[in-house]
């Protein structure tokens, strides 16, 4: 049985950087569950890397097909963003397992969605302050920095990630990203267990 391991954490807290090298690693064999959002694109990123950036009418289009497993829209700044998870036929999660980066609302979607038993948690922590220098360094490389949106996003992470819904969805383990390094081959150990485990 192929299971998800869904990475989760707060905003800077380094998800995307070893989402890329846990499916870089041909000895995990991860699969990519690219996930989709209607808001733009930012600098340095790719369609069909980070996300597939969609219009709304591809959205409903996804809904209309029934392939849409998890759907949030936020209110930020520049309008209302929505992010969501669709599930194609191709992926096959009886033969692969995957990796996917989602929010503590869309690992519930998912585990309503897969099954509680082929999801796992990984949960990358960050110190507050380091992760709050992080995104303003990265923030500062767009051609038109959103401070403003970054800021609501740190702000709602406090309660989107807080220690009492972690508690409540079994979030246990979790992977402080102090030294990438480090932190990426703990990360890998634990898949590979359980992987052992499947």
């Amino acid at each position: 049985m192929g299971k998800i391991f869904c990475l989760m954490g707060k905003s800077s807290s380094g998800k995307d950087s070893i989402y890329k090298e846990l499916l870089a690693d041909e000895t995990l064999g991860l699969k990519r569950i690219v996930p989709y959002t209607t808001r733009p694109i930012r600098e340095g990123e790719r369609e069909g890397v980070e996300y597939h950036f969609v219009t709304e009418e591809h959205l409903e289009a996804y809904l209309r097909a029934g392939k849409v497993v998890e759907l949030r829209a936020y209110d930020t700044m520049q309008g209302v963003w929505k992010y969501f998870t669709v599930w194609e036929r191709e992926e096959d999660l009886h033969r692969d397992s995957y990796a996917v980066i989602g929010t503590l609302e869309s690992w519930r979607a998912m585990c309503q969605y897969f099954g509680r038993e082929r999801m796992v948690p990984v949960y990358i922590e960050v110190e507050d302050g380091q992760r709050l220098m992080r995104a303003v360094l990265r923030e500062q490389r767009q051609k038109c920095p959103m401070y403003a949106e970054l800021c609501r996003r740190f702000l709602a992470d406090e309660e989107d990630f807080s220690e009492k819904q972690l508690i409540d969805e079994q979030i246990t383990t979790r992977f402080r990203n102090e030294d990438f390094g480090i932190c990426l081959h703990e990360i890998k150990l634990f898949i590979q267990k359980e992987m052992r485990y499947n």
